[in-house]
């Protein structure tokens, strides 16, 4: 199990914005990498667009948003399409991400699938905060908060 102060699984994933994404690539500035279950469904969808109309904030005050589900590139691709999403979203269909960072889990209803988890990842590559179990609904918003409070310098 991964905890605040833990150096954060490495990973590069394909994204369907093309090619790979590397999170060591990101050294420097923090990332805010969030998992969720399933590309075009009601929840995933909310927490996808309120993720797109917070980017400016979060890229403002130098901070990368990534979301990773274990669907194809072919449907990243179409979700992103169909809901204009600015951020990319990577591909994990082995579940070896989903495994590192212990999101991949039991559900009640659905079996084996990715519970939507979100980490923060600070300049060093050390998970500063981790939130599990998250609600789609306002998630962003508290998470817009902490930038406006001082995230980026924190």
């Amino acid at each position: 199990m991964i905890d605040p102060g833990t150096p954060a699984p490495g990973f590069t994933l394909p994204s369907d914005t093309g090619g790979d994404v590397t999170l060591a690539d990101f050294r420097g500035r923090k990332v805010i990498l969030y998992f969720y279950p399933k590309d075009n469904t009601p929840g995933c969808t909310v927490q996808a667009c309120d993720f797109r109309d917070s980017l400016p904030g979060f890229e403002g005050a130098g901070v990368a948003v990534l979301g990773v589900s274990a669907d194809s590139i072919e449907s990243h691709r179409r979700f992103r399409k169909l809901f204009s999403l600015n951020f990319p979203l990577l591909v994990d269909q082995d579940h070896t991400v989903s495994r590192a960072y212990g999101v991949w889990k039991k559900h009640k209803v659905f079996g084996m699938n990715i519970e939507r988890s979100t980490f923060l990842i600070d300049e060093a590559g050390n998970i500063e905060r981790i939130w599990r179990h998250v609600r789609p609904e306002g998630h962003t918003k508290m998470l817009s908060e902490l930038v406006d409070g001082g995230l980026s310098n924190h």
